[in-house]
Formats: structure tokens, C-alpha cells, sequence
């Protein structure tokens, strides 16, 4: 019973924060529209900021005073907040944002989640994404690419011009390669050779080196665990059952291995891929330690 209660104050306290939060952010975005420069547009962005380290900060204590959870984070310790970093994860469930937001807001600029372009028109959400930069993906499938040429190359010009204002504020922006949360259902089908992981694709990151690789000082491998909540984490956390969080961050150069032209040079783009499933091997291998040592 204590933890079904738990569960009914935790969301309603995480969704008025949410709540709470989004509006003032929306204010800021009404603001920002009506700017007439950049320089104060990049302002609004700054405070807009500044609101979301709020939500993260408030939901990390909300979780902690209603969890006994053990935190295991290690590395990461030359990250700064002015830098510019892409950062990698694998994805389990909803919790990966809160833990996310919650290890890395005093580490480095608050994270930028690559956006589908429908969600700019869901109302507060929308305009609360836009006010804080959020870039905002249109993505093309191989179909539609086909019955319109002409439109060979549009989304990575959009993407393009999303990152355009990161030049001149730092930034993390998040990429979870996996594409979708882990289940051992969808391991299972997607016969990729990993116990613990899916398939990473390689699409999506290489849409975001190609838009900002040249800004990137390093690239942000993080492996997320919850060895004693495997089934449903995120329930856990909000019914005050999460035990323990594993947090490994390991800090990978931008160089020849994620340089180059993914989508004209397919030499690069083999490399490109073994590159990534090396790194996901090896993240795969740290998650095996990870639970048998639990």
C-alpha cells in the first residue's frame, strides 16, 4: 500500500514540477518570439535554460527523498560546462532522462534532445522545445526519397540549420543510437549478437556529426544500468522501490573514426559502422560485468 501511495505523490509531484516548469518556459518562448535579434533571442535560450536545470534539480530531489537508491557514477571527471559535447547512451526506459538530467546538470550545458519535427505543433510541449533550442528532425524514408528526388538531402540541411545556433552558446546535445527502449523482446528480433543491448544505428548520429562534428570537443559514452530494477525501472522509481543506479561515462575523441561524408563515402560509412558497433561491444561487455557482479 506505502508504495502505491508513493507512486500516486511522485507523479503528482514530478508532473506539477513538469507543469510548472513548461509554463514558465512557454512565457520565455512568447517572449523570444516577439525579439527582434538574435543576441536577445540567445538570452531568452539562456534562461530557458536555466528553468529546465530547475525541473531536472527539483526531480532529482523529489526521487532521492522518496528512494533509498545507491549511486554508482564513475568517469567523466574532465567534463566542463563550457564545452560542446555529443553525448551517447544506451536506453532503457523513462528513468535514462531523469538519471541523465539528474548526473550530468552541474557537469556540463543541459542536454539537447534531437526532436521529431510533429512534436513542434503539440501545444506547450512544442513551444517549451522551441524556447529551449531543442533541434527539431524531418526525416525522409527511403520510399518517399525515391518518389522525390528532389528532396535528396533536405533533412540533413534542416538538421543543419537546427544546430546553427549551437555555435554560439555550449551544448550537449543526446542521441540514444539504439532508437528505441531496450526490451529482451526486441533483443530477441533483432538478432544483433548483444545480451544486453539492441542494434545501434547509425543514421541518427551520423545526421548529427554531419551537422555539428566540426563543433564537438568529445563524445560522451554513457552506459546506464539498474541491476536491481531490471523489469520496470521508471515504476520502481515512482513506487520508492529503485536500489541502485549505475552510471559509466566514458569520453571518446572527435576524430578520423567519426570524421567524414557518411552519406557520399562508403568506405567511411563501413568504418563508421564498425566504429560503433565496437564501441557497443564494448558497452555490452561493461553491462555483462555490471550484472553478474550485482
Amino acid at each position: 500500500m506505502l508504495a502505491y501511495l508513493l507512486l500516486v505523490l511522485n507523479v503528482v509531484l514530478v508532473v506539477f514540477n513538469s507543469a510548472f516548469c513548461s509554463l514558465i518556459i512557454c512565457v520565455i518562448a512568447l517572449f523570444k518570439f516577439l525579439l527582434p535579434s538574435a543576441r536577445l533571442k540567445a538570452i531568452c535560450t539562456r534562461i530557458a535554460n536555466k528553468v529546465m536545470w530547475l525541473w531536472a534539480t527539483i526531480n532529482a530531489v523529489i526521487l532521492r527523498l522518496l528512494n533509498r537508491i545507491e549511486w554508482d557514477v564513475q568517469g567523466g571527471e574532465e567534463l566542463n560546462k563550457s564545452g560542446w559535447y555529443l553525448m551517447i547512451s544506451n536506453h532503457l526506459s523513462w528513468t535514462d532522462i531523469v538519471v541523465l538530467c539528474s548526473v550530468f546538470k552541474d557537469r556540463i550545458p543541459m542536454p539537447k534532445f534531437f526532436l521529431k519535427q510533429q512534436l513542434l505543433y503539440v501545444p506547450f510541449i512544442g513551444m517549451a522545445c522551441w524556447a529551449l533550442d531543442m533541434p527539431f528532425m524531418r526525416r525522409y524514408s527511403r520510399e518517399y526519397l525515391i518518389r522525390n528526388p528532389h528532396m535528396r538531402g533536405k533533412d540533413l540541411e534542416t538538421t543543419k540549420r537546427s544546430c546553427e545556433k549551437f555555435k554560439y552558446s555550449p551544448t550537449t546535445v543526446v542521441n540514444y543510437v539504439e532508437g528505441t527502449r531496450f526490451t529482451e523482446a526486441k533483443q530477441r528480433k533483432s538478432k544483433a549478437g548483444y545480451q544486453y543491448l539492441l542494434q545501434p544505428k547509425t543514421g541518427g548520429i551520423a545526421y548529427t556529426l554531419a551537422a555539428m562534428g566540426d563543433q564537438f570537443e568529445s563524445i560522451i559514452d554513457v552506459t546506464l544500468a539498474y541491476p536491481e530494477n531490471t523489469e520496470k525501472p521508471f515504476r520502481d522509481l515512482l513506487m520508492g522501490r529503485m536500489k541502485k543506479v549505475v552510471v559509466r561515462i566514458n569520453v571518446l575523441p572527435v576524430d578520423e573514426q567519426v570524421r567524414g561524408d557518411y552519406f557520399q563515402d562508403k568506405p567511411y560509412k563501413r568504418q563508421f559502422q564498425q566504429w560503433l558497433g565496437n564501441v557497443w561491444q564494448e558497452k555490452d561487455d561493461l553491462l555483462k560485468d555490471i550484472y553478474q557482479s550485482k
